[in-house]
């Protein structure tokens, strides 16, 4: 399988909405999110899910989706509803979609089972082989024990989605408030598991995305917990409401201070390393000595200043120029 596609896409901010609402459908398409993704899951009442289909094809084929990555999570391998979620959505909107998210994914056999059912969908219409993604949602502890082979069952794969709610009743937590610390627990009880979607993520040059924060009218506290996975490194979280869009999308961005110093480091690496630098292993910038690790933290920072359209505003200069 081979495509050019850039797996890497903006993801800061991935809007979820409901696949059986048209009303919701349309206003999606013009919120700053990075991502949308359209539900055919747990939005969906089962008897709606069947006509759902029909509306998410509709949506994706007349909406105008501009600048965003184009998502449908269909209903998980244990129902009866995924094959013909699959099928329905990529042969009538496959040239309109970039990813379909896998929910509750246990072990590696069910991406590769989306893999195959893909593939042929493509070949049989046309489509580019291998094009559309796959987004796995981990929502159990059997999951989170497979997520490294999960992590590797399919080139198609973009990222690594943590699926608190379920998670929590999947291990009894003692919570009802999703997202939230459990009372009790003097630490923070996520930490684990974050920890452990984000290096099979990162291993395998996936993105890892936090899940969804149901307080919706709380945005302080949603952005105290996007904060919390954006200092480990995640690229984004979901988005449930409107208000939760700036939020996400400035969380997961890096201030201006820290992108122009990325940018500025190299800047000053390029140049220390330059013939004209000196060829220097390291250098100084202002108080601050910079070398090649130096250089692998700031492109970090640098390429998310960049995915987000930030404009830096300090320029490097030339040491003795």
């Amino acid at each position: 399988m081979t495509s050019s596609v850039n797996r890497l896409r903006p993801r800061r901010s991935c809007l979820a909405v409901p696949g059986s609402n048209p009303r919701f459908l349309e206003k999606a398409q013009g919120l700053p999110a990075d991502q949308v993704f359209l539900d055919l899951e747990d939005a969906c009442a089962p008897l709606a899910k069947e006509g759902a289909r029909h509306t998410v094809v509709e949506a994706l084929n007349t909406g105008d989706w501009t600048g965003k990555t184009r998502v449908v999570r269909v209903n998980d391998w244990t129902t009866h509803w995924t094959y013909r979620d699959v099928i329905t959505v990529v042969e009538g909107a496959g040239r309109n979609l970039d990813c379909i998210m896998l929910p509750k994914v246990q072990d590696a056999q069910q991406v590769v089972a989306l893999d195959l059912l893909l593939t042929q969908i493509e070949k049989a219409m046309g489509f580019e082989v291998g094009r559309i993604g796959i987004e796995a949602q981990i929502e159990n502890a059997k999951g989170l024990i497979n997520v490294d082979d999960i992590a590797t069952a399919s080139p198609r794969l973009e990222t690594i989605i943590f699926g608190p709610a379920d998670f929590m009743a999947s291990i009894n937590m003692k919570s009802l408030v999703v997202g939230e610390q459990p009372a009790g627990y003097p630490a923070d009880a996520y930490h684990y598991i974050l920890m452990r979607i984000l290096m099979a993520a990162r291993a395998n040059d996936l993105q890892a995305i936090d899940g969804p924060y149901l307080q919706i009218k709380n945005v302080d506290g949603y952005r105290e917990v996007a904060g919390r996975a954006a200092a480990l490194g995640f690229d984004g979280k979901w988005v449930l409401h409107p208000g939760q869009v700036e939020a996400a999308n400035e969380v997961f961005s890096p201030s201006q201070e820290d992108y122009d110093h990325a940018e500025l480091i190299l800047d000053a690496y390029d140049w220390c390393t330059s013939e004209a630098g000196g060829k220097k292993g390291s250098a100084m910038l202002g108080d601050e000595m910079i070398d090649e690790a130096s250089r692998k933290m700031a492109l970090v920072i640098s390429g998310k200043g960049r995915a987000a359209g930030m404009v830096r505003k300090s320029a490097f200069e030339i040491p003795g120029a």
